[in-house]
């Protein structure tokens, strides 16, 4: 329901106008004239879902991963009919995110603008810092050095800091009577000079094809500039991904089961080769150190086709799964393995309540330091998927986000925090409190809905949320 909610982007007023007065095609339809088939993996689609900005989604963008020409492209969309593509900071984050994964891994970036540009109230959000706006273009030009092409379509306004995006990018297409390119519109224009020009004088496709030289290609239409960027894709020298010649195994369990185990409470832990065995080609997994530190379960499998080494939660992460897990990724990292991550924290021990207790906690804390450094060290993929709760310690051991994997997602149920609301100490259901009862009636509410994986998705903790039964597709 969400996701339906966010493709109906600003609303039916504002896709009307986009589409019958304006005459241009909305964002997805953009997509699948563009794209090699609708086959695509959409990035952080909730992003600023509920956020304070007054519409949903307030990111105005999509980003997302796809074929063009049969080479995997990221690709930047402005959704116009989000307050005009106008871009807030969340949408600058989304597409700081998205120009990561580009550079990591050297993916070409395709720009289909369609804004009005910042956000001006919010501009102490957007400009002035390292992560904020200008840094789209400093990546833009950092991509160019490292020899990563960027081709761009103007397919809307392109205003004021975006109109460096297409003058910046390889090769540009500008669509006739639609696309506009200019660092201030006509208004602004009548207000410093008081001279009346049109936008299309001022910065159409014309205009920037035959005079300034801003656009490469011109395009009569929406549907010929997408051939013409396909045609430029395929002039870039890159080589298309070779299609295997071969189908991968299915599991022997079906996949769609996994809507089944998703744990939806936290109180006990799942036996994670439920999950392994709807996950890995074939549900073929082999184990390593079975026997040793079994609340973390650790092994090879293939997940469509492709060899991985998997560290999954089974239960609290005691002193010998830390160094089980320890010993395992430094395997993965030598051997030059990916490492698939699956995050379920399992209920908390009360703390030492003596001094055997104690040094026991400490030899945990060494260990679980000890798998920090290898999983920081380990100079392979990594993607990690939060399958339950993820609370505290766990969070970094496991390879969460502060621990930069390369893609981290998260299954509708899962919860994100640092402590887990519901080891709080409990309040009277109803009656008088006292302040400090009150108090952390209210705290506990806070940690309930900021632990959400649709709050952390709104704000672009992780790379979307997904549902378990597409997880191996993902």
């Amino acid at each position: 329901e969400l996701l339906e909610r966010v493709k109906e982007g600003g609303g039916a007023a504002a896709v009307v106008r986009h589409t019958q007065r304006n005459k241009k095609l909305f964002v997805r339809e953009r997509l699948g004239l563009l794209l090699d088939d609708a086959d695509f993996l959409e990035l952080s689609p909730l992003a600023g879902l509920h956020m304070p900005y007054g519409n949903v989604p307030a990111a105005g963008c999509l980003t997302g991963i796809g074929r063009i020409c049969g080479i995997w492209c990221v690709f930047f969309a402005g959704d116009a009919t989000v307050k005009g593509g106008t871009i807030y900071p969340i949408g600058v984050k989304k597409q700081l995110r998205a120009q990561e994964i580009a550079m990591e891994n050297r993916l070409l970036s395709v720009h289909l603008v369609d804004s009005g540009g910042a956000f001006l109230p919010l501009q102490s959000e957007l400009f002035p810092d390292k992560l904020h706006g200008g840094r789209l273009f400093y990546n833009e030009a950092i991509m160019s050095a490292m020899g990563i092409p960027q081709v761009a379509v103007v397919c809307g306004s392109c205003v004021a800091g975006g109109a460096y995006v297409p003058t910046m990018a390889e090769e540009s297409v500008i669509i006739d009577k639609i696309g506009m390119l200019f660092l201030a519109g006509p208004p602004l224009v009548k207000a410093a000079t008081g001279e009346d020009v049109s936008p299309e004088e001022l910065g159409g496709a014309r205009l920037h094809s035959q005079v300034s030289g801003c656009s490469d290609h011109f395009a009569p239409s929406e549907k010929e500039a997408f051939e013409c960027i396909r045609n430029v894709i395929s002039t870039l020298n890159c080589e298309p991904v070779p299609e295997q010649d071969w189908e991968p195994d299915s599991p022997l369990y079906s996949p769609e089961e996994l809507l089944g185990l998703a744990p939806l409470a936290y109180s006990c832990t799942l036996p994670v080769k439920l999950i392994l065995s709807r996950l890995v080609d074939g549900s073929r997994f082999q184990e390593f150190k079975a026997a040793y530190g079994t609340t973390l379960v650790t092994g090879f499998g293939h997940v469509e086709g492709h060899l991985v080494g998997i560290v999954a939660s089974n239960g609290e992460l005691a002193h010998d799964a830390a160094l089980k897990g320890s010993h395992f990724v430094q395997l993965c990292g030598q051997r030059g393995i990916p490492i698939l991550f699956l995050q379920n924290t399992a209920p908390q021990p009360a703390g030492p309540a003596s001094i055997s207790q104690a040094e026991a906690h400490s030899n945990r804390l060494k260990a679980q330091a000890s798998m920090m450094a290898a999983v920081a060290c380990a100079a392979v993929p990594k993607i990690t998927i939060v399958i339950g709760g993820c609370f505290g310690s766990d969070s970094y051991v496991m390879c969460g986000r502060s621990f930069s994997p390369n893609f981290l997602f998260l299954w509708p149920n899962a919860r994100v925090g640092l402590v887990d609301s519901e080891n709080f100490p409990t309040v009277p259901s109803a009656g008088d409190w006292t302040g400090e009862e009150l108090e952390l009636k209210q705290l506990k509410a806070k940690l309930e809905e900021e632990s959400s994986a649709f709050y952390s998705s709104a704000r672009l903790w992780d790379d979307g949320i997904i549902l378990p039964q597409d997880t191996r597709k993902v």
